[in-house]
């Protein structure tokens, strides 16, 4: 992959583990070979689209299943990635503040005694 596609980060890049940058890298390959596919897959569809050949139209019922599958992949993979990514930052935020946001968009303070 070119460039490192977190350095935009800044000072939270380094709470990301090395294992979980790998998993991103991994997952965003895998997203990038799909659209990859789609791209033929759509240029496919156009030219048997334009020949009007029945045959042709016939077979793009076929690769629009298949097209909308792919677009379901990648939906549920960056819903993968988009999942990972704000565990990891609840994660590395555990030991920033002591208030955590709740469902409700509210802030929950927890209260310390020195003792």
């Amino acid at each position: 992959m070119e460039g490192d596609v977190f350095s935009g980060f800044g000072e939270r890049q380094h709470n990301i583990d090395g294992k979980l940058l790998q998993s991103f890298q991994k997952s965003f390959v895998d997203v990038q070979d799909i659209l990859d596919q789609n791209r033929l897959l759509i240029n496919e569809i156009n030219q048997n689209h334009e020949s009007k050949q029945p045959d042709n139209l016939g077979r793009n019922v076929g690769l629009i299943k298949e097209l909308n599958n792919n677009i379901r992949r990648v939906a549920s993979l960056y819903g993968d990635l988009s999942h990972s990514f704000a565990r990891s930052m609840d994660a590395s935020s555990e030991g920033e503040s002591s208030g955590t946001l709740k469902s409700d968009g509210k802030v929950n303070q927890k209260r310390f005694r020195s003792g």
